[in-house]
């Protein structure tokens, strides 16, 4: 008997309902099915009432759910103390610049609850590395979104959003329902820096290598430019836009996901809480 299969049948007997609870872990159904009966094998007797309209738990179900419960606590109790014992302890969480508040304002507090003696730190990458200092080495796990070249990385996604154009709200697309690369030819894009990954330049920057267009860097010069000097820049559709700008769908980009990233070489007891935590921060 394992933490995890505790896990699910502790996410199981609250949800009272397999699919609710494969929501809430982020995981499909038939294989939370499979564990709980695993489970119920290994201890020799059943632990649900299964039911049309969910599962009840039975009286064996019942005890196991007050000492499983217990068991998780105390189990994060144990991982708090030997973390507290080993002395200061650092997480360095990478994300873009325009992602960093959601991570600093949101993401941060929750994980600091579940490890309050552990530093928290956030390096803040331009739009020329999208791994958010994961490949440099500068970060133990990151924010970011995609697409972008992930070989030796890991990801988990947290949310599908759409992207689109960005353009000043006197443009004559602006009252457009969604606009392709057709409706957008002969405009000037913003830039990215030379050798950024060229996966996420081609995702994200609409105009072609040679643009004579300066070089941007951040999210807030994209808008800037677009403000200012009318330039085309692409946008999650969940952007914070200023005034005198709107975001319209682009047909011409699948969406984007915002994911979780770290190391395909190994990952951490905090690497994996952080992870829990962006995905139980962005969960339905």
């Amino acid at each position: 008997m394992d933490l995890r299969a505790l896990r699910y049948f502790v996410a199981v007997a609250e949800e009272r309902h397999v699919g609710r609870a494969a929501s809430r872990l982020h995981m499909t159904q038939p294989p939370l099915s499979r564990a709980i009966r695993r489970l119920e094998v290994e201890l020799g007797t059943a632990l649900f009432e299964r039911t049309p309209k969910g599962v009840t738990l039975t009286p064996a179900g019942a005890v196991m759910y007050d000492e499983a419960r217990a068991l998780l606590r105390r189990a994060d109790r144990i991982r708090d103390r030997v973390t507290a014992a080993a002395g200061a302890v650092t997480l360095t969480i990478g994300t873009l610049a325009d992602a960093a508040e959601q991570v600093g304002g949101r993401l941060v507090p929750l994980f600091r609850a579940r490890h309050p003696h552990v530093n928290v730190t956030i390096h803040e990458a331009d739009l020329g590395d999208p791994t958010a200092g994961l490949r440099a080495g500068l970060v133990d796990v990151a924010l970011t979104r995609t697409p972008f070249d992930d070989t030796g990385i890991s990801t988990r996604v947290l949310r599908s959003i759409a992207v689109g154009v960005v353009m000043r709200d006197d443009d004559r697309l602006a009252g457009r329902a969604s606009v392709s690369s057709a409706d957008l030819a002969g405009r000037s894009w913003v830039r990215l820096p030379d050798g950024t990954d060229p996966i996420w330049t081609a995702y994200w920057a609409g105009g072609t290598h040679d643009d004579p267009s300066p070089v941007l860097r951040t999210i807030q010069e994209c808008l800037r430019a677009v403000l200012w000097n009318g330039t085309s820049a692409l946008a999650p559709l969940d952007q914070p836009l200023p005034a005198g700008l709107i975001a319209i769908p682009f047909a011409d980009r699948p969406p984007s996901d915002l994911v979780a990233a770290w190391p395909k070489t190994g990952r951490s007891a905090l690497v994996r809480s952080f992870v829990d935590v962006a995905e139980n921060a962005w969960s339905p």
